[in-house]
């Protein structure tokens, strides 16, 4: 157990209660040279879809080799797996449940494993409620120490991952329709839809019951007006200058989006 691979976590857990510091706590207690470093704690809870888009967003900016923890679990307890996840960028920690298919979508699976092996577990016997303490930080810590994965547990077959539904961004003939994949704390609406799908042209988005034209920055449009750019995640979002989309379009996650392309 010679490596020290950086260490990454996301969690719905806030920062007012003490679960991010315990997490932490058990990873010192395995491994106190490793580098941890906070993606955000502040997914809203239960949200898979933000989850999803936070990590995917996050990971190629880590050096390859980087174990990235993400604990978004409302189904802690059940019969959904924990699993480890190796892929070219790094590794990924935590449950089966959606939360990684966005990496998952951009990333070939190299190899992936159903985390069986109590021996790298905090404790043999974890809490029904806390498997980000007792499976998850604890088999991280393993991992990000040189751990191989095939130790972790049973490998498994990478279409197993679950993937997060949501629906598919299209093009066609002057048109393209996806839908908001996330929802920043400034209120703007991230859709699925590239933004190397309208650079270079004149556009508009048309989504409830209102056009909204496409720019390059906020200020392209008068204070409290709502804008379409493309944001700094690569992704085509909505926005009000100086206000917030969501509140304003009242809109949420998974709802449609369309773009006219002129």
């Amino acid at each position: 157990m010679n490596k020290q691979r950086i260490v990454t976590l996301l969690t719905d857990f806030g920062l007012s209660d003490v679960y991010v510091g315990v997490m932490k706590g058990v990873i010192a207690q395995i491994n106190p040279s490793l580098k941890v470093i906070d993606l955000t704690h502040e997914i809203p809870p239960q949200n898979l879809a933000a989850g999803r888009f936070c990590l995917m967003n996050a990971v190629p900016y880590f050096p390859k080799e980087t174990v990235h923890i993400a604990v978004v679990d409302p189904g802690v307890g059940s019969n959904r797996q924990a699993v480890a996840i190796e892929f070219a960028g790094g590794f990924l920690v935590g449950p089966n449940n959606g939360l990684f298919s966005g990496i998952i979508s951009q990333n070939p699976v190299i190899s992936a494993v159903e985390l069986t092996n109590s021996q790298y577990w905090r404790t043999a016997s974890p809490s029904t409620t806390f498997h980000g303490r007792d499976i998850f930080a604890a088999v991280g810590a393993h991992l990000a120490s040189g751990v191989s994965l095939e130790e972790l547990g049973t490998v498994i077959n990478p279409e197993s991952l679950v993937k997060l539904a949501i629906a598919e961004c299209r093009e066609k003939e002057g048109i393209v329709e996806g839908c908001i994949q996330y929802i920043d704390r400034f209120g703007n609406l991230i859709t699925n839809i590239p933004g190397n799908l309208v650079i270079g042209k004149t556009w508009n988005v048309e989504i409830a019951e209102v056009s909204i034209p496409g720019k390059k920055i906020y200020s392209d449009s008068p204070i409290g007006s709502l804008i379409a750019l493309v944001g700094s995640h690569g992704w085509v979002e909505i926005a009000v200058n100086n206000g917030n989309a969501q509140s304003k379009l009242q809109l949420n996650y998974g709802d449609g989006v369309k773009i006219l392309l002129n």
